[in-house]
């Protein structure tokens, strides 16, 4: 599996004034620039329609507004040059970002899904066959890092930013609790986290928050990472599976991949990540699912399926 073109706009600008997604200008901007992004990717890729043998499309889960233009246009355009179009699970193409690091990787394996929206453990048997062993009860980790930045005023998106600032901080700055971190316990719980960081923060004058700023970042980073890492562990030892990918935003952090990989090396399991540019949301990661089960004889033309916010 080779990426030919991986074009993405990013919306981040235009709603970083409002401080977060507004569904009807993510629909907009998705009406937009649909068109002009494929083009540029088939630009890139040095094709024509012509060479394109199917179309890949994100059905769900997510905002109905953008699905419906990419569910629109796939069909649309599989209609007027003859190709299938397949609606793809937004999940399952991030779980697809860990092919795309390594072609010759096949199931079984453990899968920590973690971003903005999600966070949860699947394992992943032969034929794709998937089974959610655990997940969040509240806030997923990525909500918890732009919930906890924007409590301490770093603007959007917030996670990113205090993943940066806490790269020089002191991570045992600020006492915060690591919820649900029993031995046989798979779920995740970040709400308290996030009430913990309000508190903390009122409590403080702003130049204390502004002198600290990055040690209280790292305090955060770390609480969220710790237990990231040692769930990955328990449910490694307890499926007994020996490769752990780790996909979706959050897993860009580069202080989740120094303490997974150090974890291991040390205790003989792989831990694989997406290079970066595959991490967020990416149209490559829909097409490599799609090319995946074309590949291994599981596709099946969804041209008459409308999206879905919460296909799962």
């Amino acid at each position: 599996m080779r990426v030919l073109a991986n074009q993405v706009y990013s919306q981040v600008p235009i709603h970083s004034e409002y401080g977060g997604v507004v569904p009807e200008i993510a629909a907009r901007a998705h009406l937009e620039k649909i068109d002009p992004i494929v083009r540029l990717a088939l630009d890139e890729a040095g094709l024509t329609l012509d060479g394109v043998d199917q179309i890949a499309f994100t059905r769900g889960p997510g905002l109905l507004g953008p699905l419906l233009v990419g569910a629109s246009f796939a069909r649309a355009l599989g209609r007027s040059i003859g190709k299938p179009v397949v609606g793809v699970n937004h999940l399952e193409g991030h779980l697809a970002s860990a092919f795309l690091q390594d072609p010759a990787l096949e199931p079984p394996f453990l899968c920590l899904v973690v971003s903005g929206g999600h966070t949860e453990f699947v394992q992943v048997d032969p034929g794709l066959a998937y089974t959610v062993i655990g997940k969040t009860r509240d806030d997923a980790a990525g909500e918890a890092f732009d919930k906890c930045g924007k409590v301490l005023g770093l603007g959007y998106p917030a996670g990113p930013i205090l993943a940066q600032l806490a790269a020089s901080g002191k991570r045992d700055f600020v006492p915060l609790p690591r919820a649900l971190d029993q031995r046989d316990n798979f779920e995740f719980s970040f709400s308290g986290l996030k009430t913990a960081m309000l508190r903390y923060v009122e409590s403080k004058p702003a130049e204390f928050i502004r002198n600290n700023l990055s040690h209280i970042c790292a305090s955060v980073e770390s609480a969220i990472v710790d237990i990231l890492v040692k769930k990955s562990i328990n449910a490694l030892f307890d499926t007994k599976m020996q490769t752990i990918t780790v996909v979706g935003g959050v897993s860009a952090n580069g202080y989740l991949r120094i303490r997974m990989e150090a974890e291991a090396k040390k205790r003989g399991f792989r831990a694989l990540f997406p290079a970066p540019l595959y991490c967020g949301d990416n149209g490559a990661m829909i097409a490599a699912i799609g090319q995946w089960r074309a590949n291994h004889g599981l596709v099946q033309s969804e041209v008459g399926v409308t999206p879905s916010l919460r296909w799962h």
